[in-house]
């Protein structure tokens, strides 16, 4: 059961290891998302108990070592999503997709904005801006799948049965 519910944190370093948004791009050229962002948003506003800033930061210096950007810039990036998911499970009774995919958006844009200032103000590292856009959009695209997807794996570890 504890497994189970470690289940997002797991996820989560995984992604951060493996640099799996990557090898979509050698199958498909503009069909690069962050999965990691969406996980980030999903588990602090719905259980933020089970993913806590310490992981989100710890993953985000993690994914910097394994991609090679200067330490902290996705820590950061990752922070921010975090940030908007708290304030927006605070501000908010009962949230449904629509706006978890507005607020959503909002958030991978401040994100994304923070991530991209201080790559190319403090790395020498280029980023297209064409290349992050395709990121956002695919990343808002996929959002929706892994929203259902991912309540339904939060409906099995809140009641404990598959229902």
């Amino acid at each position: 059961n504890k497994i189970i519910n470690l289940g997002p944190i797991i996820l989560l370093y995984y992604l951060s290891l493996s640099e799996i948004d990557s090898h979509f791009e050698n199958y498909f050229e503009i069909l690069s998302f962050n999965i990691q962002l969406i996980i980030i948003y999903f588990w602090v506003s719905k259980r933020p108990e089970s993913l806590g800033s310490g992981h989100v930061f710890f993953a985000g210096l993690i994914n910097d070592v394994v991609i090679g950007f200067p330490l902290g810039i996705s820590s950061l990036s990752y922070l921010m999503v975090s940030l908007v998911a708290t304030y927006v499970k605070n501000m908010t009774v009962n949230t449904r997709i629509t706006t978890d995919w507005f607020t959503f958006f909002i958030a991978i844009f401040f994100s994304n904005l923070i991530f991209f200032v201080l790559l190319t103000n403090f790395s020498e590292t280029t980023v297209s801006i064409i290349e992050m856009s395709y990121n956002i959009f695919f990343t808002l695209i996929f959002f929706p799948f892994f929203w259902f997807l991912f309540t339904y794996y939060n409906s099995i570890i809140t009641t404990g049965r598959n229902a």
